[in-house]
């Protein structure tokens, strides 16, 4: 059976005056905390280029081997641990979750 890897794709936007903190605890703290599930095999952030509203400013992508790593994730210890850690964190000034989709790759093409 095709092993077919699994996105879970995070748009977020916050308030500028929150940004430099926003940044530097999620690539210190955030990502580090959830990148010790063992199936999820790389995290990807983007930075929006456009003034276009419609977009969140940033863009986090983690990617899992495939969909049961995917359904692990979505109860495992480090993902609760990563949380709480979060609701902590951002009791009083939290960032805004736009939106969270998960995708299957379908087929790759590479140059």
């Amino acid at each position: 059976m095709e092993t077919k890897p699994v996105v879970y794709m995070v748009g977020t936007r916050c308030r500028v005056e929150l940004e430099q903190k926003f940044n530097r605890w999620y690539d210190d703290v955030h990502i580090p905390l959830l990148l010790k599930f063992p199936d999820m095999t790389g995290v990807k952030r983007w930075k929006k280029i456009t003034s276009d509203e419609r977009y969140p400013e940033y863009l986090v992508m983690y990617e899992f081997r495939d969909r049961d790593a995917w359904e692990r994730y979505t109860t495992s210890p480090e993902r609760r641990a990563a949380m709480e850690e979060m609701k902590e964190t951002w009791k009083d000034e939290m960032f805004e979750i736009v939106w969270q989709v998960q995708y299957e790759v379908t087929k790759t093409w590479q140059k």
